[in-house]
């Protein structure tokens, strides 16, 4: 993505007060030593690095962020957040700007990384653990209505077989945990809705 700097940036100065509530530190504490980006696996699929969206976040630019491809490539693997020395949750950031971007409607590049997000959510919201079994269901279903591929389908179940036999794939999913409530209070506070 890239941005046009011929044109007027229009600040959502919103933007930045709306995430100051979400982050234990704030964003304006970030001095650009682009640890974050150095140490992000993933930057040679992004189309912004994480120091330029925390730029572009105190910057007020809401559109950039929320049609960027590197909100969706970002895999929450929080090296980011663990590399800055002033505690930003870089990751945190991330997750808030998907959500965002989902509540917004906003059209998504990847949508099967969008679904895969929304499906991942849904399997905590139920039991608190994540069900393998029913993440890939999901996720093979969708996939399957989007682009049919059978081929793909028969090596996925000889996957999920050889990793049955192995005792590394529980069909029954997760053992229910304890404080379910405390998870479902922790989606309601948070707004997480899809």
């Amino acid at each position: 993505m890239e941005i046009n700097v011929n044109q007027p940036l229009v600040p959502s100065f919103s933007l930045q007060e709306r995430l100051a509530g979400e982050m234990a530190t704030p964003l304006s504490s970030c001095y650009q030593c682009k640890k974050c980006s150095a140490g992000c696996p993933l930057t040679f699929a992004m189309d912004l690095l994480p120091d330029r969206v925390i730029r572009l976040a105190l910057m007020g630019q809401t559109e950039a962020l929320l049609g960027c491809r590197t909100i969706w490539v970002c895999a929450a693997c929080v090296t980011c957040s663990t590399r800055c020395p002033n505690a930003i949750d870089i990751a945190g950031v991330m997750d808030w700007l998907k959500e965002e971007a989902l509540r917004q409607g906003k059209a998504i590049d990847q949508p099967e990384v969008a679904a895969f997000h929304r499906f991942f959510l849904d399997s905590l919201r139920a039991g608190g653990r994540l069900s393998e079994v029913a993440l890939m269901r999901r996720f093979t279903l969708f996939n399957l209505w989007r682009h049919p591929q059978i081929g793909e389908l028969w090596e996925n179940m000889k996957l999920g077989l050889g990793l049955f036999r192995r005792g590394r794939l529980r069909l029954g999913g997760p053992p229910a945990i304890k404080g379910r409530d405390e998870i479902k209070k922790i989606f309601q506070r948070t707004g997480v809705k899809h």
